[in-house]
């Protein structure tokens, strides 16, 4: 059974914020950054343990994950059916408030 990609209302939000922000500078970084985070997010579906666990996650029983690109970090969790995209946040931010 293929995994299906689903993702938090919050964590769309967060990605248009962070396109929306980086537009401000430059539509085409924020183009590329877009279709890295969503080429990445979409290789999961073929390898969805290749991230290690979320180090910010309290009591992770290791279906929370989480990896960085170009300076965002996304967490999702992983899963028999699905992969659920969490929060995309800027690595800069307290993880802890997001």
């Amino acid at each position: 059974m293929a995994l299906k990609i689903k993702w938090n209302k919050k964590a769309i939000a967060q990605l248009d914020a962070a396109i929306q922000f980086i537009e401000n500078d430059s539509i085409i970084s924020a183009e590329k950054v877009k279709k890295d985070i969503l080429l990445n997010i979409d290789a999961l579906t073929k390898h969805p343990e290749k991230y290690n666990t979320d180090k910010y996650k309290t009591q992770n029983d290791a279906t929370y994950r989480a990896f960085e690109i170009h300076q965002y970090r996304i967490a999702y969790r992983y899963k028999t059916t699905e992969i659920r995209i969490i929060r995309i946040r800027h690595t800069k931010m307290n993880p802890s408030k997001y």
